[in-house]
């Protein structure tokens, strides 16, 4: 449960330190960031040097593991000079393994209170471009993907082998929540002083630190305090002093061991049973092929998740990508805001900032524009918030305008929107996502190859999966099923979702219409959008490239699995336009009659908590899924595909264990059908 309203950000001052850097100081502890002598020489001692890092490091490549994560957890990410001195050891390292095949990763788990702001990061790094400038390029990749300040775990991938997993809020309810198989390698304790910051030293703390430590963890910190030793002690770690970095005389290092120092031995394990045995077996084999059934937005961003760690992906689908449901000309990119206080456990919001900055790292790899960044206005006609709680986000985030700036920003100067608009939501990070330019660039991942072939039936074997089609078969070692609502018909284990078809209607209008239309994407009982088509996009949907289209949509209609265009759901997807705005009468009763409507359908795939299904689907972990994701897959999907990829490998998912229950396949509330009459 979150105990706090939301994020504050650390309060500073500025000082000189011992090379003449001006470096921040926290009001709120009155202790400095880093030692005054040398912020970035206290790092690499400290925590590199003292875990060993680059010795550890370097074995990873000769580890044989397809799978091979070297994780790291620190408390207290400050100015996140450690992070960026670990990132560079490991940068170097890497870059002198540049002819091996492996590429191991590095996951940086960090927790933080009070995070700086953008601007006060830029500062407080700035004087580190000067002295080393390697530097520079992690520097500048760290700022341009720095999160909004929410509570919450923000995932950041900053390079292919990277990935930086940033906690805000309070350090010992974060570290009850990280969830999976995955264990820490190594501790960087660094938050401010015991003396000024006990709640950051407490045993409960350092026994949780103990439940997350890999065999052998390391931990290392700059400070001797007493308190410091005997937690890390009662919790299983064997500590040593070494000499302090700078005018400190000592530190504390240590192993964990379980049993230090103690004639307690451990309990044997009981003994495994031949079943148990091979499934503990499965477990420790590293995933080198993976088959992912469906090309709709869940199997694009799993495919992707998974090649980029490495794995071999072969994608699935019996007709084309984006045959289904996700292939609309565009998906709106907003999400459903809740109370602040709830952020961190909101799939709507977590999954959303997550998506901005997938589909803006994917923009970087596409000749074509994947997500346009227009901002998106909610009129508030179906909302979980009100203004005045929507004032408690950061306005990067989301925020209101004033009526006069809303009706600005839709284009719409000529009407009287007074009313309509007094009261607003609006996401300046929301936009439009291009599904056929994003099913571009993950089909053609050096790791992923696409095949047209149809799933008849799922065989488990010792080894792995077969996947039996009309004619031929595929061999993996696990299958990933992202079939949205035909994905029980492959897998009976999954649950059989509801189904409500979409319809979702757009026209090419003239340029005198263009100018009565909101040029921006509007949510209210349903949403609009202009868009135009890139090249390509005709392949897929009746659209001119580089003519101005507008959508609007979509119907909702349980339980029919037809696929034809109603005529009546183009009037009903016009009527809840009409009923937000009721000035576009004219312009869209002349598309209506002159017969310029286009549209396609989609059967949506939907739980009866509203939450998508991911994670295992049997015991041994060869059968996974991730699907039922409603309407909200380009908002839930990237996220997700983390999540999944993170529970196969093994590793630490960017989400609580409280949301990866709430997304698992054999949840409670997925226990009965539905009754799908109702």
């Amino acid at each position: 449960m979150v105990t706090e309203a939301g994020i504050t950000p650390a309060r500073l001052e500025w000082r000189s330190d011992d090379l003449g850097n001006v470096v921040p100081i926290s009001l709120d502890f009155d202790d400095v960031y880093y030692s005054l002598v040398d912020g970035l020489a206290e790092s690499r001692y400290v925590f590199i040097e003292q875990n060993h890092l680059p010795e550890r490091f370097t074995k990873l490549w000769s580890n044989d593991a397809q799978n091979n994560t070297f994780t790291i957890a620190e408390l207290g990410f400050g100015t996140g000079l450690n992070f960026l001195a670990t990132w560079q050891v490991w940068h170097t390292i890497a870059s002198q393994q540049a002819s091996k095949t492996l590429s191991p990763r590095l996951h940086f788990i960090s927790f933080e209170k009070h995070p700086l702001t953008l601007t006060d990061l830029a500062r407080s790094l700035k004087p580190w471009t000067d002295k080393d400038p390697t530097l520079v390029p992690l520097i500048a990749r760290l700022l341009d993907c720095y999160p909004v300040l929410v509570a919450g775990c923000h995932r950041l991938n900053l390079s292919e082998t990277v990935t930086l997993d940033l906690w805000l809020g309070d350090a010992g309810e974060n570290l009850t929540k990280l969830a999976g198989d995955g264990r820490i390698n190594a501790w960087y304790l660094d938050g401010f002083a015991p003396k000024v910051n006990e709640t950051l030293w407490a045993t409960h703390i350092f026994k949780q630190m103990a439940k997350l430590s890999a065999t052998r963890a390391t931990v290392s910190t700059f400070s001797c305090a007493g308190v410091v030793k005997r937690g890390l002690m009662d919790a299983g770690f064997e500590i040593s002093k070494v000499k302090g970095f700078g005018r400190k005389r000592e530190m504390l290092t240590g192993v964990y061991s379980e049993f230090p120092n103690s004639s307690k031995k451990p309990r044997p394990n009981p003994p495994l049973t031949k079943e148990r045995e091979q499934i503990n077996l499965w477990h420790r084999k590293n995933f080198s092929h993976v088959a992912v059934i469906g090309s709709g937005i869940s199997g694009l961003v799993s495919a992707w998740a998974l090649a980029q760690r490495g794995m071999k992906v072969t994608l699935l689908d019996k007709t084309a990508p984006l045959a289904e449901a996700s292939g609309n000309p565009r998906a709106v990119l907003a999400p459903k805001m809740t109370p602040i206080a709830h952020v961190s456990e909101h799939l709507h919001s977590i999954g959303y900032l997550y998506a901005v900055r997938f589909y803006q790292e994917i923009n970087t790899l596409s000749s074509q524009l994947v997500f346009e960044q227009t901002g998106v206005l909610d009129l508030l006609t179906k909302a979980n918030v009100n203004v005045s709680q929507i004032a408690d986000y950061p306005d990067k985030m989301a925020t209101t305008l004033s009526t006069e700036n809303a009706q600005k920003l839709l284009g719409l100067n000529e009407q009287d929107l007074s009313v309509v608009l007094s009261e607003n939501l609006f996401l300046p990070q929301g936009g439009l996502v291009n599904p056929q330019a994003l099913a571009d660039v993950v089909i053609k991942h050096d790791n992923i190859q696409y095949r047209q072939f149809e799933v008849l039936t799922i065989q488990e074997t010792v080894r792995g999966v077969v996947l039996k089609g009309r004619e031929s078969e595929l061999k993996a070692d696990a299958v990933v099923i992202c079939s949205a609502h035909a994905s029980h018909k492959l897998d009976a284990r999954i649950f059989d979702f509801r189904k409500i078809r979409g319809q979702l209607s757009w026209f090419a209008p003239t340029s005198e219409q263009l100018k009565q239309l909101p040029n921006l994407p509007l949510k209210f009982g349903g949403y609009c959008s202009p868009f135009t088509p890139s090249i390509g996009d005709e392949t897929l949907n009746s659209v001119t490239p580089n003519v101005p289209h507008f959508l609007f949509g979509a119907s909702f209609v349980r339980n029919d699995l037809s696929t034809d265009i109603q005529a009546n759901e183009h009037a009903s997807n016009m009527q809840k336009v009409l009923d937000a705005l009721p000035e576009l009468q004219t312009v869209l009763d002349d598309a209506l009659q002159s017969n310029q409507l286009y549209a396609r359908v989609g059967i949506r795939a939907q739980t009866p908590d509203y939450h998508p299904v991911v994670g295992k689907v049997d015991e041994a972990g060869k059968v996974w899924t991730m699907s039922g994701m409603g309407s909200k897959g380009f908002a839930f999907a990237p996220l997700c595909s983390e999540v999944l990829a993170d529970l196969m490998l093994g590793n630490v998912p960017a989400v609580s264990g409280e949301m990866v229950a709430r997304l698992s396949p054999h949840r409670k509330t997925l226990q009965t059908s539905l009754n799908h009459t109702r």
